[in-house]
């Protein structure tokens, strides 16, 4: 598919020609801020009815994200109903067709990823005050005219409930006397009133993964308890809990089970191994009123766990189809008028991506569509079902040329051991021959790393001349059991040699001239990049790590992080390393207690107020490579936390970046 898509790119650019010398457009080079500036809008969402559409829109001279109201009839009025002069309004909902909720993010001012998002509610007409429904955590923004009569910050919202009151459901976060996360709260909770009531009494111990049915009762929930992770449900909303399931939290025996939806005839649907033999997460189905319980496969990727939503019908009963992602994201209905419905709007626009966003789907007389491609950031549009026709609705990125962007694939190769490593590739607009080329790790690192689509960080690297590779290493996960286990314990050893091999393997293919190749990243990706330098050094000439790890006996011994006592105790010494069975292996692969291997240019980067790699593993490094190291440079944002929420401090950033990039990487 995205090869087909590729296809009607370059046909459509054939005219546009960029002469590329080392790193040097002849054409104009988008600027930094072009890259990382607020979109003009984002997260439409339409109201049940269909009506209406709400979305974030960058209005007024702050440039803030605010609330705004689109009606069917006259889309070219968008009514702003709420908006901060100094917040960005984020995650918004419909309660019902007149009420809506959102959070609040103070994205560009000092401790903003500490501040915490709040929850507010105000009328589709705006002519309501504005309702505190959850407080932010300790520091206000400017909320005049709100009213405030609201939940402790150790709230959040949940789900709506579609039943058409004035309703949601929130969960609160019971921490234990370490503040640490011990179990969730679900109640109702009126958007008007601000009154609430518990709706999970008698809920098991270490409940903390719950499913509501159509009529927000709870049915299942996932508990954990020390190192035990247990699936309870309901069979009747009035019935006790029963035990369904038990497994381990980590470790090999570990409660592999996600629940996503339990449907009115007491069928669960949840992200499983489909059998004893599956390698990889599908979706499946289990009716939960016959025993033995059996998982029936619903929708199984080749290669790739299941990630993804379920698209319920009009009655929240049953599937109309999920939504899922494998090197890009995709639909897949088992509603035939749903298939017919995206099988035209593909024909209308044959080169790109191309997602509904829908309540009533079947019902709609219009279709929220988000288009997008790996140059193209996202278009919204409606299409009509009756007539065939698309409306533009805004690109959220007019400023953005897609002639100018680089092109991204999935590609795999083999790693030295055979296992099969994706890699994602970003190359410059017609690329001639070897480039010099950037390694950026992602993070995590057992999370997923990237996907097919416009990304931010590769684009702006490719738009000044630099091959961009991703590799998806052993350990992340996405792409199944024997991919995401190849990395335990493996930070720095066989985890460093996946990246070493994806830079051999770009080298090999003429991607990346390999005299001009940098690594970099943030979090894990900062420690893999100081790792790759140490590892490496004949293969990069010089790494950018932010906010990285740079000592895994920190992550144990720093109390003030945010890394709780239960991962502590029983993930990471399972998937990273035991600080006293492994401390030969730690000792090892500790770029602090390496430092004197450092000698490449590098470039550090950290938060003041990151609460997940605090800034000491930075300030330990930078003072360890003070003897040796004089191509060290140093950023230090005081108010930021684990990565740069102001927009200010990712141009800075950025713009350093690059100069740092052509100060090494020239011809």
């Amino acid at each position: 598919m995205l090869q087909f898509l590729k296809r009607l790119y370059l046909t459509g650019l054939a005219g546009f020609s960029v002469f590329y010398a080392g790193n040097i457009f002849a054409a104009t080079v988008p600027a930094i801020e072009d890259f990382f500036r607020k979109p003009d809008m984002v997260q439409p969402v339409m109201s049940p009815s269909g009506q209406y559409i709400a979305a974030l829109m960058s209005v007024g001279a702050e440039k803030r994200l605010r609330l705004v109201v689109l009606n069917m009839d006259d889309l070219s009025k968008p009514r702003v109903v709420a908006g901060f002069a100094d917040a960005n309004i984020s995650d918004v909902h419909w309660v019902n067709d007149d009420r809506l909720i959102f959070s609040a993010d103070d994205g560009q001012s000092p401790y903003a990823s500490h501040q915490g998002a709040g929850l507010y509610a105000v009328d589709r007409e705006g002519r309501s005050t504005v309702r505190r429904l959850i407080k932010r955590s300790w520091s206000k923004i400017s909320e005049a005219g709100v009213i405030d009569h609201e939940l402790s910050a150790l709230h959040g919202f949940f789900a709506p409930l579609n039943d058409g009151s004035d309703d949601i459901i929130v969960a609160r976060y019971n921490l234990d006397n370490l503040h640490e996360l011990r179990s969730l709260t679900l109640l109702r909770l009126n958007t008007r009133t601000g009154l609430s009531k518990t709706l999970t009494q008698g809920a098991p111990q270490g409940a903390r993964h719950w499913v509501v049915d159509a009529q927000g009762n709870p049915r299942v929930v996932v508990a954990s308890v020390g190192a035990k992770a247990r699936l309870y449900w309901k069979p009747k909303p009035q019935d006790e809990w029963g035990l369904v399931q038990e497994g381990e939290l980590f470790g090999n025996n570990a409660l592999s089970f996600d629940p996503l939806f339990l449907s009115s005839n007491n069928v669960l649907y949840a992200k499983a191994y489909a059998d004893a033999k599956a390698d990889t997460l599908s979706l499946v189905s289990i009716d939960l009123n016959n025993k033995p319980l059996k998982p029936e496969p619903v929708l199984s990727l080749k290669g790739y766990d299941f990630s993804g939503g379920l698209i319920l019908d009009e009655q929240r009963q049953g599937l109309l189809g999920v939504n899922y992602l494998t090197d890009a994201r995709g639909s897949h209905w088992f509603d035939p008028q749903m298939k017919a419905w995206q099988d035209k709007v593909n024909e209308l626009l044959p080169a790109t991506l191309n997602l509904f966003a829908c309540r009533n789907c079947r019902q709609a007389k219009q279709l929220l569509l988000t288009s997008y491609s790996d140059r193209q950031p996202p278009v919204y549009r409606l299409f009509n079902p009756q007539s065939g026709e698309l409306t533009l609705l805004a690109p959220s990125r007019k400023w953005v040329s897609a002639e100018q962007m680089a092109s991204r694939d999935l590609e795999h190769f083999p790693a030295r051991d055979g296992l099969d490593i994706p890699v994602h590739i970003t190359r410059p607009a017609e690329q001639k021959g070897p480039a010099p080329m950037v390694v950026l790790v992602h993070g995590g690192p057992y999370v997923r790393g990237g996907e097919w689509g416009w990304d931010s960080q590769s684009q702006f690297l490719a738009s000044r001349g630099y091959v961009v590779i991703e590799p998806e290493y052993r350990g992340s996960t996405g792409f199944g059991t024997k991919h995401f286990k190849a990395g335990w314990k493996q930070w720095g050893l066989k985890m460093q040699d996946d990246i070493a091999d994806a830079t051999l393997w770009a080298i090999k293919q003429g991607f990346a001239d390999a005299k001009r190749v940098c690594i970099a990243g943030a979090s894990y990706g900062g420690y893999a990049t100081l790792m790759g330098l140490i590892r490496y050094p004949e293969l990069y000439r010089c790494g950018v790590n932010w906010v990285g790890v740079t000592d895994i006996n920190l992550m144990y011994s720093i109390n003030w992080s945010d890394s709780d006592e239960v991962w502590k105790t029983y993930g990471m010494p399972v998937l990273v390393g035991d600080p006293v069975k492994d401390a030969a292996q730690l000792e090892q692969t500790s770029p602090l207690k390496q430092a004197k291997r450092l000698t490449q240019p590098l470039l550090l980067a950290y938060g003041g107020e990151d609460r997940r790699v605090p800034f000491d593993h930075g300030t330990l490094l930078r003072r360890a490579l003070e003897p040796h190291n004089p191509n060290t440079e140093w950023i230090f944002y005081r108010d930021e936390g684990h990565g740069w929420s102001q927009e200010e401090n990712q141009v800075d950033f950025w713009s350093r970046v690059e100069k740092f990039l052509d100060k090494n990487l020239k011809p």
